[in-house]
């Protein structure tokens, strides 16, 4: 639900309507709605929201490595 919640703020903040992202991201309507009410969506329509928002480099950070803050975090994470 947090990543829809996110996706409608962004859609808001570009001032498009349900239906306009629906027709920019090539879903309808319906999974659009939804996707907003119960943060249910396949992972390609995921993506093609996320072109249409603009955010398709958010993808970089989903499964990014973990940044290390000393040698022995490097060394724990090995066990």
């Amino acid at each position: 639900m947090d990543i829809a919640k996110r996706m409608r703020e962004r859609r808001k903040e570009k001032k498009l309507s349900q239906t306009v992202l629906s027709e920019r991201s090539d879903l309808s309507l319906g999974s659009l709605k939804r996707f907003e009410q119960t943060g249910e969506i396949s992972l390609s329509s995921l993506v093609k929201i996320a072109f249409a928002l603009g955010c398709e480099g958010d993808f970089d950070r989903l499964f990014a490595r973990k940044g290390y803050a000393s040698i022995q975090e490097v060394i724990d994470a090995q066990d």
